[in-house]
């Protein structure tokens, strides 16, 4: 049977500020990208949804980020290189370390926000963050926008690259996420969503905010856990896509 990763956002919260639930989008999804501290999620928080995610054998990744709290790591921060891949590594490790104390472990990277858009295109921080990976554990699958040069550099130093598509941003014609500044940019119809998420995975397709119809090959599929209609349209595409013979498994 045909499988598909659904991969969500998760550990946002900070403090008494609370974001999106993860308990139920944990029962959809097979991987969690979860938070490290720097663009959102406190200790406490991190750690809770580490052990929430291993008691239902959903997948663990890091999403690494600027050290961004006030902006949510959505905003781009011209890093040194070197910076950079320390910051990831610690990231990473503080996650993994959390997650080791409740019987799991990272077992994939996903960078986020604007980091994710910047490598896109920016080699200097591409290769910051394969650094990181290579440093900390060349094991590590990353997840990334196919086509970017982030995963050419990852795939170039040996590490396993894990193309993304996003079930819930709209895309331009050439295949890039179009700025949340824009309108439209993100979408929250869960019957429209799941009618995307199943033609990129049944079709290899999927139609940019122009009409352009893009080529899309994507192992892992994610629905940002922080949309107000994150659960609905996590549940609509997960049964869309069961009740057309499609399992939802990680791909790792």
């Amino acid at each position: 049977m045909a499988s598909i990763d659904l991969n969500s956002d998760l550990g946002e919260s900070f403090g008494a500020w609370r974001l999106g639930d993860d308990d139920a989008m944990l029962d959809l999804v097979s991987s969690a990208n979860i938070a490290c501290g720097f663009h959102a999620g406190d200790p406490t928080t991190l750690l809770r949804t580490c052990r929430a995610a291993g008691e239902r054998t959903v997948r663990i990744g890091a999403q690494v980020g600027y050290r961004d709290l006030a902006g949510f790591g959505r905003r781009f921060l011209d890093v040194a290189p070197a910076d950079l891949t320390a910051d990831v590594i610690y990231q990473i490790g503080a996650l993994d370390g959390l997650a080791q104390t409740v019987d799991s472990a990272v077992a994939y990277l996903k960078p986020h926000g604007a980091l994710y858009n910047a490598i896109v295109h920016h080699r200097e921080q591409a290769r910051a963050v394969v650094a990181a990976v290579l440093a900390y554990d060349p094991t590590l699958p990353v997840l990334g926008l196919p086509g970017s040069v982030f995963l050419v550099e990852a795939e170039a130093a040996g590490l396993r690259t894990v193309a993304e598509a996003f079930a819930d941003r709209a895309y331009t014609a050439t295949g890039e996420l179009v700025p949340r500044t824009e309108p439209g940019a993100v979408l929250t119809d869960p019957a429209h969503v799941a009618d995307r998420v199943l033609r990129m995975v049944d079709r290899g397709e999927i139609v940019a905010a122009d009409g352009t119809v893009l080529p899309v090959a994507a192992e892992s599929v994610c629905v940002h856990g922080d949309s107000p209609s994150a659960v609905a349209m996590a549940d609509a595409v997960r049964t869309r896509l069961v009740a057309s013979g499609i399992g939802v498994e990680p791909f790792v």
